[in-house]
């Protein structure tokens, strides 16, 4: 059996469709917090998994062979739950944790990566064998404002012209699929990226192609980056790490050539422009 935290989330979702695409009538757990967002999630057992209670993590853990754990998005906190899922999830004997980190985490410079390397060595150091999945940058991080970026007939950013190897979050949920569906990656780090990379003036050049406007890309400074992002009513901490992430990916920090996520998936990743035209179209 598969438990797949944070099951109803963008991620989550799509990873528990790639295991029933991949191997259909496999057990799978849908461990979530709130379990009136799971009802429209099918084939699963739903479970009740709190981060922030491990009492509910026990019991959602129970017969759980391969265990993925999807990154929290409380910043500042999720090393705190990180540890609660694994200390879980080894009390209940699961056999093999996969972790969604971020690319190139033992490295980067990106603050975003504080968490994730405290967690990897958590993990590694928890004795239950493991695969790390360093997830890259998702394209729907910037195409799901398009809307707005249309009206105003811009991207924002800090990023100057560094590119970013982007890759659609299905790319990656159906990695973790693979993943959980063999025990040959065991051990194993990935750094998961696109197999094409594009900086934001590039972006923002396919964009205006695409959509048949003009769009371009105006680089601000960092600060202004994350005045911006507050005014468009992101909270301060989600603001200071987006406009953190964008300066540094101008170094390259969101950059990685290894193709190391296509391979994995057996077929090329999905071209930005895929995506670009599904977010026209919702």
């Amino acid at each position: 059996m598969i438990a797949i935290t944070g099951a109803t989330g963008q991620l989550g979702r799509l990873v528990i469709a790639a295991l029933q695409r991949l191997q259909p009538g496999i057990p799978i757990v849908a461990a979530v917090r709130d379990s009136g967002k799971a009802t429209d999630i099918a084939g699963v057992d739903v479970r009740h998994a709190d981060y922030d209670r491990p009492e509910t993590l026990a019991s959602a853990f129970q017969d759980v062979e391969k265990l993925l754990l999807i990154s929290s998005n409380d910043l500042g906190g999720r090393q705190r739950q990180h540890a609660a899922v694994i200390d879980a999830a080894k009390a209940a004997g699961v056999k093999m944790i996969a972790y969604t980190s971020i690319l190139h985490t033992d490295t980067s410079p990106l603050d975003l990566t504080i968490e994730h390397r405290a967690t990897e060595a958590y993990l590694q150091a928890s004795g239950v064998p493991y695969v790390l999945l360093r997830n890259g940058w998702y394209t729907e991080n910037d195409t799901a404002a398009l809307q707005s970026v249309l009206q105003h007939g811009a991207f924002i950013g800090s990023s100057g012209a560094g590119k970013l190897s982007w890759a659609a979050r299905a790319d990656y949920a159906e990695a973790a699929a693979v993943v959980l569906l063999s025990n040959e990656h065991v051990g194993r780090t990935y750094e998961l990226a696109g197999d094409n990379a594009l900086n934001m003036t590039e972006l923002a050049a396919l964009t205006a192609q695409i959509a048949g406007k003009p769009i371009v890309y105006a680089d601000l400074q960092q600060q202004d980056y994350r005045t911006a992002l507050i005014g468009a009513g992101l909270p301060d901490v989600l603001a200071t790490m987006l406009a953190d992430s964008s300066a540094k990916a101008g170094a390259g920090a969101l950059f990685d050539d290894s193709r190391t996520l296509s391979w994995l998936i057996g077929r090329p990743t999905t071209p930005v422009q895929d995506t670009i035209k599904a977010a026209l179209k919702a």
